[in-house]
């Protein structure tokens, strides 16, 4: 038996999945299935010397006791989705397809995981909330590795199952990737005591001496806080996460909101870097306080109160 290959009168394929082939102006190549009698023993491409047109009444009279039905459930990139398709093989041709409905769930996750792996992550609704959560992780990650995993983009898609899981139910086209709730599915990557001790460990925010709370950065190699040079009068010390184990890099601002001084070392700042800095900024902003001993005087938001 050979089928058509649909590349050109003349090709054909057997039904071990060698090639066959006639001359295209041999009456018979432009037939969907020919019955072959003789062909040459080339291992690639094989001549074929007799051989019938045969129709698929045919084929299902002389051959039904060797048809196989195959289910397939893979990712398509050309349409960008699962498609399930149900086969009918003689060998290695495909004599039917047609798409059927309702899948095996677990098996279009797995394809649709595949093609996430092929779209790459970006294809997912990242946001400011789920990169937040990543970097706190990864941060937790590079202190301790073996006590929290490793949620870098190519960790992630490296192994989707363990976090994407069922998240991806339902999900069977790239359109329907932006139902994806990211900072769930990470959050999904930590075990109940991991989750308890992501806020402790790594904090969101943290309170500065004016009582407002302010969002620590954790997307760089160390932890950051970006807050107004006014905001930190009175704290001598510098402030922590992972239970003390690491300082904050402090973003010490200007009443513009640039950096002025970037430390670790709050106390030292105050001590030898405090001076210099009043001295070049309190022309430029004789609005906003520039007490002597920063150590002393009441941390503030705002400007000076009239008067003083």
């Amino acid at each position: 038996m050979a089928q058509a290959r649909g590349e050109g009168p003349g090709q054909f394929r057997l039904t071990s999945g060698r090639g066959a082939f006639l001359p295209p102006t041999d009456a018979l190549a432009k037939e969907p299935f020919l019955a072959i009698a003789a062909l040459d023993g080339d291992a690639r491409s094989a001549r074929i010397f007799l051989a019938a047109a045969i129709d698929r009444a045919g084929i299902d009279a002389l051959f039904a006791a060797q048809f196989q039905e195959t289910e397939e459930i893979a990712w398509d990139a050309r349409s960008e989705g699962v498609v399930a398709t149900r086969e009918r093989r003689l060998g290695a041709l495909v004599l039917e397809r047609k798409p059927f409905a309702a899948p095996n769930p677990e098996a279009v996750a797995r394809a649709m995981a595949e093609g996430l792996r092929q779209l790459g992550l970006a294809a997912l609704p990242w946001n400011a909330a789920a990169r937040a959560i990543q970097a706190r992780i990864a941060f937790l990650h590079r202190l301790d590795p073996q006590g929290w995993p490793d949620v870098s983009d190519a960790a992630l898609a490296a192994d989707l199952s363990p976090w994407l899981g069922g998240h991806l139910d339902g999900i069977t086209r790239r359109s329907h990737l932006a139902r994806i709730d990211v900072a769930a599915a990470l959050l999904d990557r930590l075990d109940w005591k991991q989750r308890r001790e992501l806020d402790r460990l790594a904090p969101t925010h943290i309170d500065v001496p004016t009582g407002r709370s302010v969002a620590i950065d954790y997307s760089g190699e160390s932890p950051v806080l970006a807050v107004k040079l006014q905001e930190m009068f009175g704290a001598r010390t510098t402030p922590t996460v992972a239970d003390g184990r690491v300082p904050i890099l402090i973003h010490l601002l200007s009443p513009a909101g640039r950096p002025v001084q970037v430390t670790r070392d709050l106390q030292g700042f105050w001590q030898n870097g405090y001076a210099a800095v009043r001295a070049e900024l309190r022309g430029r902003y004789p609005k906003h306080p520039w007490p002597d001993d920063p150590l002393t005087a009441a941390p503030t938001k705002g400007v000076k109160r009239r008067g003083l």
